[in-house]
């Protein structure tokens, strides 16, 4: 097996965990402060890592460094608020969606053309994405799947401004300005909901904040070393990881509607990322 492919699974497996350990301590942590003690673990873990490696902070494209970091905090803290609310499963699907906003912003702000497939399967992916939010329901439901919309939209964002970024500044220094941002930006939502953890659920934000750095560095190297189309497509292996937790710690058993949509939006974004890859530029960093 290559190292590329190994190293994405593992990276899927990772952030499995990590979902399922925040899903397991949010019925009694907020999402918003776990988001913070994840940044916050993070960002002293990733100083720790640059001052071993010899990376120093630049000087140049600062504000596309604070955009990477804001839109990635922004990112976990709709994920954790949509994981902490809806099926592990479902929140995961939703997430997943992230390809089909990478493309509408690459063709926006990279002026990066998308091409005849890609147009044409954007009605299979928001067909999916239709049938996971469940619009018919007119619930809370509704809206903690739209929160989850919005975190595929926030990943997007990060990408884009990883993909820039890449170019010129070290994989180190662009997380740390994504961890470091998502605790600041975490900050106001939790002010008024802090709830001191006791050791069993400090524990866990630990192993939440290192794990969550494990993931990145895994999905990382995966990038260096394997197509990223590839690796993409890999990464879908989490998904599977996703239900089964959910089905094993938490008894979800995804309805019709949930198979239905997972299968379109994972088939329509592998499709997408197959007719993209030509034109677009190896990506060497993910969220």
């Amino acid at each position: 097996m290559k190292n590329g492919i190994l190293l994405s699974l593992l990276s899927s497996l990772v952030f499995s965990v990590m979902n399922a350990l925040v899903k397991g301590i949010s019925s009694t942590i907020p999402a918003a402060e776990i988001a913070f003690f994840r940044g916050l673990i993070g960002t002293l873990l990733i100083l720790i890592l640059m001052r071993y490696s010899g990376v120093a902070f630049s000087r140049k494209g600062i504000p596309m460094l604070a955009v990477r970091g804001l839109s990635g905090g922004l990112y976990m803290l709709a994920f954790f608020y949509t994981l902490s609310n809806i099926p592990l499963t479902d929140a995961s699907l939703l997430a997943q969606l992230a390809p089909i906003f990478v493309a509408l912003l690459s063709a926006l702000i990279l002026k990066e053309k998308l091409g005849r497939r890609g147009a044409a399967v954007f009605p299979v992916i928001f067909a999916g994405a239709l049938l996971l939010l469940k619009p018919h329901e007119f619930s809370s439901y509704s809206v903690y799947a739209l929160v989850g919309l919005l975190s595929a939209f926030f990943s997007a964002a990060a990408s884009i401004s990883i993909r820039y970024l890449s170019r010129t500044h070290p994989s180190y220094e662009i997380v740390f300005y994504f961890v470091a941002t998502s605790t600041l930006v975490a900050i106001p939502f939790m002010w008024d909901s802090f709830v001191i953890p006791d050791a069993r659920e400090s524990v866990m934000l630990l192993i939440i904040g290192l794990v969550s750095l494990l993931g990145q560095l895994f999905l990382t190297k995966a990038f260096t070393h394997e197509n990223a189309v590839i690796v993409q497509i890999v990464s879908y292996f989490g998904l599977f990881l996703n239900v089964l937790f959910g089905y094993l710690f938490w008894n979800e058993i995804p309805d019709l509607l949930t198979v239905a949509g997972g299968v379109m939006i994972v088939a329509g974004c592998m499709i997408l990322f197959g007719g993209y890859r030509r034109s677009s530029p190896k990506t060497k960093l993910r969220m």
